[in-house]
């Protein structure tokens, strides 16, 4: 084909009747059958909206099955702030050795069922709740609050370092965990093992006394995770923790969580789908408060049950 030859033009009069163009040479006069992104026909000729699961990219799953342990279960929970319900009725496994992710448009409940966890709720004064979560068979009502936030640790949205060095920002939960103010010398081996398992040691090994807000966001982000793991917890909640991060930093946090499944329980909140896809074992889309629909990644991405999810995925609304 020539691709300096200009298309045919028409020149219509008043009144005449107008007739399809002429079809390019090398081009098809068949209809087609796939339209923009996402979109293709029935067999009545309407176009329904898809998802194309390519587009989301690889997913950053490790390749061996990892064992996966029941650590909490939310049974019927609902929240209201005030005479606003903020979650309805959800209920959901949470397992280590899975990731599990929470996807839905803003104002969903996404957040306030995360924050429900390690009852962060709480300290809403108009928060009130029904329903049962359990961490290890044992209700959390029943635990102190500050020692099960200690087993279920949470990363929030925006890196918060406390404004001291690298070394004492992870030092400071296990300061506090210690009955009698432990040496620096004995906390060292406790801090690296965090710092490496965040994925940051090999980066600050040196500079262990560098002051904490002097590291890029995505070091301070995953300094945070750091200072979590250090606790020794079973479940570790991530509020869409990549979402103030460059892309090279977001595919570190990203690696580092699927590594760190085999270890704890995790939880994300996330807007960015090709982010569920890719670091999700199972997701629960969440609208209004309702869970609408809880599966296996791959599955809720590319056959949801739930017409709901299928036109939030594929962009329709969200």
């Amino acid at each position: 084909m020539d691709l300096r030859q200009p298309p045919p033009v028409r020149r219509l009069q008043p009144g005449a009747k107008i007739s399809p163009l002429p079809a390019r040479p090398g081009t098809s006069t068949a209809p087609s059958r796939r339209r923009r992104n996402g979109d293709r026909h029935d067999g009545a000729g309407a176009s329904v909206r898809v998802l194309d699961p390519s587009l989301l990219g690889p997913r950053r799953q490790a390749r061996t099955a990892v064992p996966t342990i029941e650590r909490m279960e939310v049974e019927s929970v609902s929240i209201s702030y005030g005479p606003k319900q903020a979650v309805r009725d959800v209920s959901l496994p949470i397992r280590q050795g899975e990731v599990l992710g929470l996807i839905g448009p803003s104002g969903c409940g996404k957040t306030t069922l995360l924050r429900s966890l390690n009852r962060l709720t709480e300290l809403t004064r108009s928060a009130s709740s029904s329903g049962r979560i359990t961490l290890d068979g044992v209700d959390i009502s029943a635990l102190e609050a500050t020692a099960l936030r200690r087993r279920v640790t949470m990363v929030f949205q925006q890196p918060n370092p406390f404004p001291m060095s690298i070394f004492d920002n992870v030092a400071y939960v296990l300061r506090e965990q210690a009955r009698r103010k432990p040496r620096r010398s004995s906390l060292r081996p406790a801090v690296e093992d965090a710092l490496s398992r965040a994925g940051l040691l090999e980066e600050v090994r040196d500079n262990l006394d560098h002051p904490a807000l002097r590291l890029s966001g995505g070091q301070q982000q995953r300094l945070c995770i750091a200072r979590a793991l250090a606790a020794g917890p079973e479940v570790l909640l991530l509020d869409e923790p990549c979402s103030a991060l460059d892309p090279q930093s977001t595919r570190v946090i990203e690696e580092l969580i699927v590594k760190l499944r085999e270890e704890v329980a995790i939880v994300i909140v996330t807007h960015n789908l090709q982010q569920a896809h890719r670091v999700a074992d199972h997701v629960a889309f969440m609208y209004l408060g309702e869970l609408v629909e809880y599966a296996p990644t791959s599955t809720l991405f590319s056959n949801p049950r739930q017409d709901r999810t299928r036109d939030y995925i594929s962009g329709a609304f969200g």
